[in-house]
């Protein structure tokens, strides 16, 4: 199928995975239909969650344990049975990524992550009821502090999904 996106021109996608979004995303519930496109440049960890009903929409996401080592999430059961998800390994979580101006203040929402499950590729976007995380966490900031801990011999425990399946 070609897509035309404002963002990326012409892109041929394989409808079959194609992700759909019940709900659509917060802000969006118009938006069901997405596809992950994927960065050309292999050493980077960014991708784009293009919208399919709205091809002028397109969000900048990443893999946040890419980014945040630590990051410990649960998903509750309603959005596990909501998803079909049967395993942890089904699931993809990815947080939406804000690129300002100033790139230097480029975050992504950790209070907010992008769930997929890729078996099925059903996906919602889910409010983590946590004050832990913010939906401005500083990438580059948190970059420097890993940079800082790692040089001070700190090992910090590897982040982590938690699904009841």
């Amino acid at each position: 199928m070609l897509l035309k996106t404002r963002h990326f021109g012409d892109v041929e996608i394989d409808e079959s995975k194609l992700i759909a979004f019940d709900e659509g995303i917060p802000g969006f519930e118009n938006a069901k239909k997405f596809y992950i496109i994927e960065n050309t440049d292999q050493t980077s960890p960014f991708k784009w969650l293009q919208s399919v009903d709205q091809p002028e929409l397109a969000f900048a996401i990443v893999n946040p344990f890419l980014i945040k080592k630590d990051y410990d999430i649960e998903v509750n059961d309603t959005v596990a049975e909501s998803l079909g998800v049967e395993a942890v390994e089904d699931v993809a979580v990815y947080s939406i990524v804000v690129v300002p101006e100033d790139i230097s203040k480029i975050s992504m929402n950790l209070k907010a992550p992008v769930i997929i499950n890729t078996r099925n590729n059903r996906g919602v976007q889910v409010i983590l009821d946590t004050d832990k995380y913010s939906v401005r966490h500083y990438i580059l900031e948190e970059l420097r502090r890993q940079e800082v801990e790692a040089d001070a011999g700190t090992d910090k425990e590897k982040g982590t999904v938690h699904c009841n399946k």
